[in-house]
Formats: C-alpha cells, sequence, structure tokens
C-alpha cells in the first residue's frame, strides 16, 4: 500500500475533499483561477515541444521498425492497428503521465512543502483561506487537464507523423494513410485512451500535492517530499494502468 495512505482516513478526507473544492471551483475567484492558469502553462504549454519530438520519434520508429517486418509476412495493414495501439491507447498515456511526473509532480511537492515550511499556509488558514481549496484545486485541475490534453496531442503528433516518412520511403496517398488509421481509431480505443489519461492526471496532482503539504517544519524534509511524490506517482500510474487493462479483459 502507498505510503500516503499509512493515514487511511485523512487521506480520504484530503481526496474528498479535492474533489468536492473541484465541483464549485466556479464559484472561485480570480486569484485561484491564476493558479490553474500558472498550471496550466507550467504543465501544458511548456510541454508541447518535448511531447511533440517524443511522439514523432515514437511513431517514426514505429513505422519503420514494423512496417517492413509486416510487408514481408503479407500483412502491412496492420501497421495502422499497431500505431493506433501503442500510440493512442498504451504506451502513449503513460508517457504523457511519466513526463508529467517528472516535470509538475516535482515542483507541486516542492513548492507546496516550502510553503509550509516558510509558514505561508499557517498564514493562509489563519485568515480564513482553506489551503485545499486555494491552493490544491487548481493545481488538481490544471494536471489532471494537462495530462488530458497532452495525451490527444501526443496521440495526434505519433499518428500523423508516421505519414511524412511514407513520403519518404513508401509513398502513400494520404487519403488511404488516414483512411485506414482512423478505421483502427475506434471509439473503445479513444475511450481507454481519455479514462487513462484523466485518471493519471488526478493520481499525479493528488500524490503531489498531498506529500507537499505533509512537510513538517524542516526544509530538508523538501526534496525527501518532492522524491516521494514521484515515485508514489509512478506506482499510482501502473496500479490505476492495470486496473483499466484488467477492467478491459473483463468486460
Amino acid at each position: 500500500m502507498l505510503q500516503k495512505f499509512e493515514n487511511i482516513p485523512y487521506a480520504l478526507g484530503f481526496i474528498g475533499h479535492v474533489f468536492k473544492y473541484s465541483a464549485l471551483f466556479v464559484t472561485r475567484g480570480k486569484a485561484a483561477r491564476k493558479i490553474l492558469i500558472m498550471q496550466l502553462l507550467f504543465t501544458y504549454i511548456e510541454a508541447l515541444p518535448l511531447i511533440a519530438v517524443l511522439a514523432l520519434a515514437l511513431g517514426s520508429a514505429l513505422y519503420l521498425v514494423g512496417n517492413p517486418l509486416l510487408l514481408s509476412i503479407g500483412q502491412s495493414t496492420l501497421i495502422y492497428k499497431l500505431l493506433v495501439v501503442i500510440i493512442a491507447q498504451e504506451l502513449g498515456p503513460i508517457l504523457v503521465a511519466f513526463i508529467v511526473t517528472a516535470r509538475s509532480a516535482t515542483a507541486i511537492a516542492t513548492e507546496l512543502g516550502s510553503m509550509v515550511v516558510t509558514h505561508q499556509i499557517e498564514s493562509y488558514v489563519s485568515v480564513g483561506v482553506d489551503p485545499l481549496n486555494h491552493l490544491v484545486t487548481p493545481r488538481f485541475m490544471g494536471v489532471t487537464a494537462s495530462v488530458f490534453l497532452l495525451t490527444v496531442y501526443f496521440s495526434l503528433c505519433g499518428l500523423i507523423g508516421p505519414y511524412f516518412l511514407t513520403l519518404i520511403f513508401d509513398p502513400v496517398s494520404a487519403g488511404g494513410y488516414f483512411a485506414e488509421l482512423f478505421k483502427e481509431l475506434t471509439v473503445s480505443v479513444i475511450l481507454t485512451s481519455a479514462l487513462k489519461s484523466i485518471l493519471f492526471g488526478m493520481a499525479i496532482s493528488l500524490v503531489a500535492c498531498y506529500f507537499g503539504l505533509n512537510v513538517e517544519r524542516a526544509s530538508t524534509e523538501v526534496p525527501i517530499a518532492a522524491i516521494s511524490a514521484v515515485g508514489n506517482s509512478f506506482f499510482g500510474i501502473i496500479l490505476v494502468d492495470v486496473f483499466i487493462v484488467v477492467l478491459q479483459y473483463i468486460f
């Protein structure tokens, strides 16, 4: 069991309050919306170049390696299914979640931990501001939305990129390429990818905020919280992915 659930009632209460405040976020003021926008800027916008390069490289590598092999056994059309399953459904969402964990989970845990050490959290409480409502909820929503949007972006780059390789090595009409691709891009694939990305984003943000706020008084605890947030986020991502895969096979 994750270390963050050593105190299960507190952890469940923490998650419940974050979900409750998220549902009421539209009633919040400019300060909370500004935090949400800044989180989207850091987690989503600034990650776009890295995601694009990774997606193009992965999609191109899959096509270059898989297409000749499938062509040799007379199953060249399977390359489209391979691209869709790996890029959009399986590997893509996990890679995006890992990148967001490495960038944002570390930053969030460090920032919140530093705020605890410097008594900024106490200041919020003393003036009647709930830290979960003001600090955690915008980060939770921002990271969750970012992972979803980055997964969509990753899928688009990873699926469209190989088409340009076909123009060099094995010319295929745009209509033929995308017709075969969309044939494999079923509703089930899209829903699975969307569900994974949303749950991954929730897991990353909740774990990062939890460990950041659970720093005590010493500044030396801040890097420990950041490391714990990253490690437990990775574990949570894998756990969620396994759970979804099992559900797919059952139903």
